[in-house]
């Protein structure tokens, strides 16, 4: 942190000599200089007006379905990842909105409880607890949906990951090994897989990332005891049995 201030500070003692032997050396043209023309002025004025004008446009993109009789409709207990249970997560939790139609989805994030599955689902149906994954897995294989991977869940800390990624919680702690049991790892890869495969996500570690992965994050699960290989090697089998986009 010291060394990075003093160097900025650096920079900034340079740019000053250096604007002051600029300065003398064109004092003489400096007086009758003239400013910026018109046509400068038009056109920067353009640039902003276009640049603004396609922010508007993006935004409006990303919104429009909020308008009355635009939302998609949607059916109580509907899943997104067949064979899972539902069980709705509150509503407090998490951020209505239209994926991917509005924000992209291009991550899967994993992140292991530090609790049962019981205690999981019980947390995220709270609605001063603040956070919540889209499916809790549990160390059977069983999988709950807690909330539609249309909507954006206050999972992984961070934003723009919540927006563009599905979370998916496990049963266990991070320095329990025995917790990531072989029926959990082949239930969480099928779903997975299956995330993929509708979003057109690749199978590799640079998409499928743990909690601990997500920038700004103080979490450390799924922790050293996740066993990776094996998980993406599962994700890949299963992915290949599955046509892209559904």
């Amino acid at each position: 942190m010291g060394n990075k201030g003093s160097g900025g500070a650096g920079k900034k003692t340079a740019r000053k000599k250096g604007s002051g032997k600029a300065a003398g050396k064109g004092a003489g043209k400096g007086a009758g200089a003239k400013g910026p023309s018109r046509r400068a002025v038009l056109l920067g004025g353009t640039v902003a007006v276009a640049g603004a004008a396609v922010f508007a446009r993006d935004e409006l993109a990303r919104f429009w379905w909020r308008l009355p009789g635009m939302e998609k409709k949607r059916v109580e207990g509907e899943l997104d990842h067949k064979g899972a249970e539902w069980t709705a997560a509150s509503r407090a939790n998490l951020r209505r909105a239209d994926r991917p139609d509005d924000y992209a989805v291009d991550r899967v994030v994993i992140h292991v409880v530090q609790g049962s599955y019981r205690s999981a689902v019980k947390v995220f149906k709270d609605p001063a607890h603040g956070a919540a994954a889209h499916y809790v897995v549990r160390k059977d294989g069983h999988v709950a949906q807690m909330i539609r991977e249309l909507d954006v869940a206050f999972h992984a800390g961070n934003r723009d990951m919540n927006e563009r990624s599905i979370g998916i919680e496990h049963e266990g702690f991070v320095d329990r090994p025995q917790d990531f049991t072989r029926a959990m790892y082949e239930g969480s890869a099928r779903l997975t897989a299956d995330i993929c495969a509708r979003y057109g996500i690749p199978v590799d570690r640079e998409h499928i990332i743990g909690h601990v992965e997500v920038p700004g994050t103080d979490h450390t699960d799924p922790g050293p005891h996740w066993d990776w290989d094996r998980y993406m090697a599962l994700v890949r089998k299963e992915r290949a049995k599955l046509p892209s986009g559904g």
